[in-house]
Parts: structure tokens; C-alpha cells; sequence
């Protein structure tokens, strides 16, 4: 059977090594404006003015930078030889002073040099695949990493990548039972539209290029944000924005309905679907804009408007039969509530008694600037003020998912759980440390908790984590560590249009003293996940700063009685010999778990495979994948049976449409079922609130039911 990651996994998977930002926001100018070279300069000084280790553009910054602008040139190592990229790097060592000179016509050349080479492969690739004879060759190998493959030391090596990437394209479309001659035909506009976007580029693209990959030398986390990341990044922060409501992806040329977000104006106006294509956007009193084969980003931007407005879409919809229609929406406020904190219950026999668990998913720590705005930490005191109402007898906090976001907002959140103290401490760029405490004397939940986190707890996140670790207010349940982020992001506004600074200015402490820079924070209880390997995290991102430690600032006070006028805690403590019972109950269960077996195989086998990917192993995995699939299929059929009436020539139309109905509904499932890790965590959480009530621990593992 093929391991198929958890959804919220699979979603994250590509975002695996990007943590979110730990962010202080900061106020904004309103002038108008566009990126020239000219602005360069000064936008370059202000990354040097504020970061917190550089302050000056010396030798190896000025090494790093080009090395890391000549990698955004080309990232996968498909365009330039090992020469040319040595040759590249030379050539910029006067770059920074050629831009402060306000000449940036070096990197208009290069731009132009890559153009070529990207129509270069573009050609190759259509040469290779139109041949009579071209057949997928499963026997091929291929170094996914860029990194560990290098760039190709000629031209024939970089003429058999190229091959290799072909078969490997290839073999996922006909994997999707596409014939060959249409997944050459799908390939070669594939590499059409690379070329296409190539030409695209505007010499704002170009600077924005340049001032990012300067920002990402500084340290992984320093940005430079276009106007449309900031719009997007803000978007994520206050999860509204002003549209239709439709998440769409890019495919072959086409800006594809993935979602209709609940609640939105495309959802009330009830007429698109996922799957349908959009093809051409008009606005209100506009001509009409073909939008096949242009670039999504700028897709979404004709789309989204002011609340309040029309925007009309020429929609393709491909059904039983070909329909083109065209449907007028108008554009409204939509609250993300996907990706906002959410509460769910599950039942638990507790010494014999029924009880209710509470798991608490927060994605990010977001919130706005204005009070108005919505707030994850306004969310949350509700949701656990809800699992008291509830009478729960023990919370969830799964941030296994949620890479940062607000440094205010998860000093807060942290101050639910604990009646008052330090929460983290940060050192800014002087050197002077400030320690940041729980704005709240009062205390929101003090029952049995548990956090579940993953390699992919990061920043705020980690803050949480550390407090609770520290405080030996919860057991943290997940991977061996989080993510290890242990940075504080600010955003710089730029007058409008320009987007804004996105630069490191500061480093957190955990209460204990320790930085989570590289470290992050260690589960009391481990559990295999698909993240949990030796490369993923603060420690292998190019650049990151090196951890410190400064004294530990515990604060008593966080569990101590609010009266004051008794010896009586907050909240029970966490005890050594409470993780070493709860760690060896779950080392029971996992070590039985089917699903947690397939995911350390699936990881001992990545780590055999050390980064190459055979092609023939991916097509067995996936034929193995698709008889699965047909089989559970021909199964549910065959358990519905045919309707009365039923002419047998339907059939066949009839077992389509049921496959696709299945494979919805499953999908529709599956997003509402937990993953094993979840499962798990709730299993400990059961333990955890049995143990506090029972003296006789032994007896724990026999009373385990959920």
C-alpha cells in the first residue's frame, strides 16, 4: 500500500522548509510608488540599518548574496553549467556598487541571458518528446535535490538531465491514465509557459529578485515582499480579504476552481464548481481579459476587488458534455474561517466514566493591527472557555501545523495557561534583552493539557511550546523537537506599491534561558511523523543565525493561586515520573500501530534512497495506487447494486460517475479525519487526565479507551 501523507501533511509538505515569520507589525506609508533601481540603494541600507547582525555590506555578506541571487537564477540547476554559474558569480563581484550607482543594467543581462536558455530548454524538450520512437523510460534515476545533484559540469549532462526530468514529467501524466500523445502535447505547453513567463518578467520582478535573494543572505528569514506577497501575507494574517471566495490553482495554462471557500460570494451565488476553468475576467464596466496561459498571480489580481463590485467570469466547464458560460459575481468581505483556531470533542472512558476531550487546532497566530480585526488569541479564549462549558476533561493545543505568525498574540495565547510571569524574553539588534510577560493575572484554562507539535511548529508556535515545557505546565506531545526557529521578524512598510522589508531584528529566549534557534523545543513524547527527519528545520537553512542563551527569568508567580491567601497551585504540575508512564504507555500503542509502522519504513526508506528517485519504483507505487483504488471502487458498486429500471448500456457512464462521487466523498472525509498523530496525542491526553486522578498508575493502561 502507498503512504499517502495526512491532508493537512500533503498541504504543508511544500511549504515544509518556509516557517512563518515571527512578526512584529509596524505602520504603513500611503505614497504611491514603483520599485526602480534607483530605490535599490535605499532599500538595501534599511536591511542593514535594522538587522540584527549585519550592519554593513562586508566580504561575506557581499559572497553570500551573490551566491544567493545566482541560485534564485536557477534554482532547480537546470539552466546554467557549473562554469557558467562560477563564471556568473565573478562577474558580480562590482554588483553592489554598479546598483548603488543606480546601473543596474547587469541584472537586465542576466535576465536576458536566462531567457535564452530557458527557450533553450524549452526546445529541447519539444525535439525529445516529438519523436516517433520517444517511449518513458522507467530505468532512469534521478537526484531530486539540487542541492546534492549540482549543476551538470556540460552540455551532455545537462542534455541527459534534461531526459531524465522528461520520463519523470511524462510518467505522471500517463499516471493519470492521460494517453502519450497527449501528455507530450501537455508537456510541451508545459515548458511553453516557462518561456512565457520568462519573457514576462518586468524590471520590477528583476530588482524584487535582486533585494530578496540580498535579504535571504542576511538570514533565512529576512524578506523582501513585493505589493502582492504583502497583500497575501496580510491576507494570512487577518484571514479575510475582499473577492469572490474561489481558491484556484494553475494547470497547463488554466486557472482551475480548487475550492469555493464557505461563506464567500461565489459560494452564495452557487453556480461555479471545483474543477471549472476560468477562462477570460471583465470587470464591471470593462473589456474582457483572456486569462489562459497568463500568470495566476496576476489572474487572482483581476479577480479580487473592492467589496461591493462586479466582476464578470467566462467560466469553461467540462462535464458530460463541453459548456462555456459566463457568471457575474459580486465581490464581498470573506473571513478564512478554514484557517482560523476551531474546537472539536471527542468522547473518552476515564475510569469507567464517560468523558469529553477537547482538541483545539490553531493553524497561525494571526490578527491584525486594528482591535477590529479578528484575532486568534479572541478565538482561542473562547474555544477554551467552550471546553470548560463543555465540562472537557482535558485539552488539545495542536499546533503540529502552525508555523508562527504574531509575537504579541502568542504571548497572550501562552498567559491562558498560566497565572502570570515571563513568557519569552527577546534581544535586539543593541543587544539589549526585554522580557516580555503575560499580560493577563487571570488564568483561562488550568486543566490537563497537552500540545501536540511537529517539525513544523515554528516561531510563535515554539514560544507557546517552550513556556509550557518550562513552566511544567503541559505535556508536548509530536516529533523529537519543533522547527527551531528562534528569530523575530519586522515589517518595514514601503510607500504604496512597493510592498514592504520583512528583516530579523531581534532573537527569543525561552523562559529556562534557552534559545530555540536550531534546537527548538523537545517533545516530552515522541511519535513518528513524516517530517521527523535529519534534514528538516532551523538548523539546515542556508544562513541561520547561531543559537545563544541568556539567564533564566522563571517567574514563580505563573502557579500561584489568584487569592493568594493559600498554598494551593494554578495548575498541576508536570512531573518526570508523569512523562516517563504517559512515554511508555505510547511506546506500547505505537509499537502496534500499523500506520506508524508504514511511516518509519516510508522514512527509513527515504534515508536509504538519500535524496534519488528510481522512476520504476514510482510507477509500481503508483499502478499499486490505481488498482487500490478501482478495486475499492468496483466494491462500493457492487454494494449499491444497480437501480430498477436501469438500462445496462448506463452502466459504464454509471460507474464513472460513481468513482468520482467516491473519490469526493473520500476526499470530503478525509480532511475531517484526524491524523495518527492526533489520534495518539488524544490517547495521551486520556492518559494524562487519568493519571492526575488516580493514585494507582499501573492500572492506567487497562482504562485506556477513546
Amino acid at each position: 500500500m502507498k503512504l499517502q501523507p495526512h491532508p493537512i501533511h500533503r498541504r504543508l509538505l511544500a511549504l515544509a522548509v518556509l516557517a512563518a515569520a515571527l512578526v512584529v507589525l509596524w505602520g504603513g506609508g500611503a505614497t504611491a510608488a514603483e520599485l526602480t533601481c534607483e530605490r535599490v540603494p535605499e532599500l538595501l541600507r534599511t536591511y542593514l540599518h535594522k538587522h540584527i547582525r549585519f550592519h554593513y555590506l562586508n566580504d561575506e555578506l557581499r559572497e553570500r548574496a551573490i551566491d544567493a541571487y545566482v541560485k534564485r537564477m536557477d534554482p532547480s540547476k537546470t539552466l546554467l553549467l557549473a562554469s557558467d554559474a562560477k563564471q556568473l558569480k565573478q562577474s558580480l563581484a562590482g554588483i553592489f556598487h554598479d546598483v548603488r550607482s543606480g546601473d543596474c543594467e547587469q541584472i537586465e543581462q542576466i535576465q536576458k541571458d536566462l531567457r535564452a536558455r530557458v527557450k533553450a530548454m524549452e526546445l529541447y524538450v519539444t525535439k525529445t518528446v516529438s519523436r516517433d520512437d520517444y517511449e518513458v523510460d522507467s530505468s532512469v534515476e534521478l537526484v531530486i535535490d539540487p542541492e546534492k545533484r549540482g549543476y551538470p559540469r556540460t552540455v551532455e549532462q545537462q542534455h541527459e538531465l534534461y531526459d531524465k526530468l522528461i520520463h519523470f514529467q511524462i510518467s505522471n501524466y500517463v499516471s493519470t491514465d492521460i494517453e502519450l500523445d497527449e501528455a507530450k502535447s501537455k508537456l510541451i505547453h508545459r515548458y511553453e509557459l516557462i518561456s512565457k513567463r520568462a519573457e514576462e518578467r518586468t524590471p520590477e520582478d528583476l530588482y524584487a529578485s535582486f533585494l530578496d535573494s540580498f535579504a535571504t543572505a542576511l538570514d533565512p528569514h529576512s524578506n523582501y515582499l513585493s505589493a502582492e506577497v504583502l497583500e497575501d501575507f496580510q491576507i494570512g494574517m487577518g484571514l479575510s480579504l475582499e473577492g469572490i471566495g474561489v481558491a484556484l490553482s494553475s494547470r497547463d495554462g488554466y486557472s482551475v476552481v480548487e475550492k469555493i471557500i464557505p461563506g464567500g460570494a461565489a459560494d452564495q451565488a452557487d453556480i461555479l464548481r471545483p474543477k471549472d476553468k476560468v477562462i477570460a475576467v471583465a470587470q464591471e464596466e470593462g473589456e474582457t481579459v483572456d486569462v489562459i496561459d497568463m500568470d495566476l498571480r496576476d489572474v487572482v489580481r483581476l479577480i479580487r476587488g473592492k467589496r461591493g463590485t462586479k466582476v464578470h467570469l467566462t467560466v469553461l466547464r467540462q462535464d458530460e458534455s463541453t459548456e462555456r458560460f459566463v457568471v457575474t459575481i459580486v465581490r464581498d468581505k470573506i473571513n478564512l474561517e478554514e484557517q482560523a483556531a476551531s474546537i472539536r470533542f471527542e468522547p473518552a472512558e476515564i475510569n469507567g466514566k464517560s468523558e469529553k476531550l477537547a482538541i483545539i487546532e490553531l493553524p497561525s497566530f494571526y490578527g491584525g493591527r486594528d482591535p477590529a480585526d479578528r484575532q486568534s488569541s479572541d478565538d482561542l479564549r473562547k474555544l477554551l472557555e467552550e471546553a470548560k462549558k463543555e465540562k472537557a476533561a482535558g485539552v488539545l493545543l495542536d499546533l503540529s501545523r502552525n508555523g508562527g505568525g504574531l509575537l504579541d498574540t502568542a504571548i497572550e495565547i501562552a498567559g491562558f495557561f498560566i497565572r502570570e510571569g515571563g513568557v519569552v524574553a527577546v534581544k535586539d539588534t543593541f543587544g539589549k534583552i526585554q522580557i516580555l510577560r503575560d499580560p493577563d493575572a487571570n488564568i483561562i484554562y488550568d486543566g490537563p493539557l497537552v500540545v501536540l507539535t511537529s517539525r513544523v511548529s515554528a516561531s510563535a508556535s515554539e514560544i507557546v511550546a517552550g513556556a509550557m515545557k518550562d513552566y511544567n505546565r503541559a505535556i508536548l506531545v509530536g516529533d523529537d523537537h519543533t522547527f527551531g526557529k528562534g528569530t523575530v521578524q519586522s515589517m518595514v512598510p514601503l510607500p504604496t506599491g512597493l510592498g514592504a522589508l520583512k528583516v530579523t531584528t531581534a532573537v527569543f529566549f525561552r523562559p529556562g534561558g534557552d534559545s530555540t534557534q536550531h534546537s527548538g523545543v523537545a517533545s516530552d513524547v515522541q511519535l513518528p511523523s513524516v517530517f521527523n527527519t535529519d534534514d528538516f528545520g532551523e538548523a539546515y537553512q542556508t544562513y541561520s543565525l547561531e543559537p545563544q542563551a541568556i539567564t533564566p527569568f522563571l517567574d514563580g508567580s505563573a502557579n500561584v493561586n489568584q487569592s493568594r491567601i493559600d498554598d494551593s497551585v494554578a495548575f498541576e504540575v508536570v512531573t518526570p515520573k508523569t512523562v516517563a508512564r504517559l512515554s511508555e504507555l505510547s511506546a506500547q500503542r505505537v509499537a502496534e500501530n500499523e500506520e506508524f509502522a508504514e511511516i518509519q519504513r516510508k522514512l527509513e526508506e527515504t534515508k536509504e534512497r538519500n535524496g534519488v528517485v528510481h522512476l520504476a519504483d514510482i510507477i509500481k507505487e503508483n499502478e499499486a495506487s490505481k488498482q487500490e483504488e478501482q478495486e475499492e471502487t468496483t466494491e462500493k458498486a457492487e454494494e449499491g447494486g444497480p437501480e430498477s429500471g436501469q438500462k445496462q448500456e448506463s452502466k459504464d457512464a454509471e460507474a464513472a460517475a460513481t468513482q468520482e462521487t467516491a473519490e469526493q466523498d473520500a476526499k470530503e472525509e478525509e480532511e475531517d479525519v484526524p491524523s495518527v498523530q492526533q489520534v495518539e496525542a488524544l490517547q495521551i491526553l486520556a492518559d494524562y487526565v487519568r493519571l492526575l486522578s488516580e493514585a494507582d498508575a499501573p492500572t492506567l493502561a487497562a482504562d485506556s479507551t477513546l
